[in-house]
């Protein structure tokens, strides 16, 4: 009996396990760090505020100043607002902070 060929056979297997292990560690790791990225790219992730005035983006201008243009990508609850009635109002020019 060879026991050289079956010495390496257990060292494929474990190198095998080791790697399949660090292979669902880095996968672990990959989603965890992606669920963040939904949240930074939704409308208040880019600094807009969801509203479901009726006078749209105007609205938020006239409250908290500057200019500020429907954003319609990010708007409804695909783009992070409560429901599909809310737009998405990004800042164009904020007011000057006094």
């Amino acid at each position: 009996m060879n026991k050289k060929a079956q010495g390496l056979s257990m060292n494929v297997i474990i190198i095998a396990a080791i790697a399949l292990l660090v292979l669902v560690i880095l996968a672990v790791l990959i989603l965890r760090a992606g669920s963040g990225v939904a949240q930074g790219t939704d409308c208040t992730g880019i600094g807009g505020i969801c509203t479901d005035d009726p006078d749209g983006c105007r609205g938020v201008g006239e409250e908290r100043g500057g200019t500020w243009i429907p954003n319609p990508g990010k708007s409804g609850t695909n783009g992070g607002c409560p429901s599909d009635d809310f737009i998405c109002c990004s800042s164009l020019v904020r007011a000057k902070e006094e």
